[in-house]
């Protein structure tokens, strides 16, 4: 079988410390070949430095495809659009345009009296530009702000119309959750292929849990069971090896073409589920006399 296509998040340093461990992080990937990496902001764009210094580090040490996310949040149109011209310039062409969380202690999103008033807003002034490939969020569980069961779906739909070019989903723990997903958009009108399902190997169980639920992801019982058993029995990582390589074969078979993986700047799971799915380091061969 033909190894797939994969990509992979990280996420901007905050510390000297956790600086070390991204480039660690990318150094071990890159080997690997993805299509692209992106980078996030933090809640309320509090990193928007810290991700374009990131952004540009990467594409340049590293000679990647990145893609730097960029939100609504607490900016005007014009910061907004400064911003995506400063990456066009360094030679970033690729955008994860996001509504944003608001700034922490805000409660509910509220648009810059001068900005985006939703993402898709962003996403056509971006295409209108005609510099970027943009990408997008999409939910295959209902989003805790989403008004019913389809208006994710429909959501996503609008996005598409408004020009994006590409999706790639929240992560799930169940490959049905995102082949239901993917039935509803095709069902929609939406190209079923240009959504890439979101992985997130799982290095903290509790974390990955709590963040998951903060997020509307369901969690299924029985991985609550299978990690406290393999907890007492100290095989963590190998159980969320497992666990991931088998849905994503289990989404490849069903003719998923890419993976995009959330790797939380931690390389070892995110490298050995893609060995055991045969996406491994490209050996250049040497002339030898």
């Amino acid at each position: 079988m033909t190894a797939p296509r994969v990509s992979f998040e990280f996420f901007p340093p905050k510390s000297l410390e956790a600086s070390f461990r991204l480039w660690d992080t990318v150094r071990m990937l890159a080997p690997l070949k993805p299509d692209f990496v992106s980078v996030t902001y933090g809640a309320g764009g509090t990193t928007r430095q810290l991700t374009h210094e990131a952004v540009t580090t990467i594409g340049r040490e590293f000679d990647l495809n990145v893609a730097a996310h960029l939100t609504c949040v607490d900016a005007s149109r014009a910061e907004t659009l400064e911003i995506a011209r400063g990456y066009a310039a360094a030679g970033v062409n690729q955008i994860v345009a996001l509504r944003g969380d608001p700034p922490k202690g805000q409660g509910a999103f509220r648009p810059h009296a001068d900005g985006f008033a939703n993402v898709l807003e962003l996403i056509a002034a971006l295409k209108e530009t005609g510099d970027f490939t943009v990408r997008v969020g999409a939910y295959p569980e209902r989003h805790p702000e989403a008004a019913d069961d389809g208006a994710d779906v429909a959501w996503l739909k609008r996005k598409f119309e408004a020009g994006a070019d590409q999706a790639i989903t929240q992560f799930f723990f169940e490959a049905e959750t995102f082949l239901r997903f993917r039935d509803k958009a095709d069902k929609a009108g939406i190209d079923a292929s240009r959504i890439l399902p979101g992985i997130i190997p799982i290095e903290n169980w509790q974390g990955i849990r709590r963040f998951a639920l903060a997020t509307g992801a369901s969690v299924p019982a029985w991985l609550d069971e299978a990690f406290a058993k393999a907890q007492r029995d100290g095989r963590e990582d190998l159980l969320a090896t497992a666990l991931c390589t088998e849905m994503c074969d289990t989404l490849l078979g069903e003719g998923v073409p890419a993976l995009h993986f959330y790797t939380l700047n931690r390389a070892s799971l995110t490298r050995d589920v893609c060995y055991a799915l045969g996406v491994t380091p490209a050996v250049a061969l040497q002339h030898v006399a």
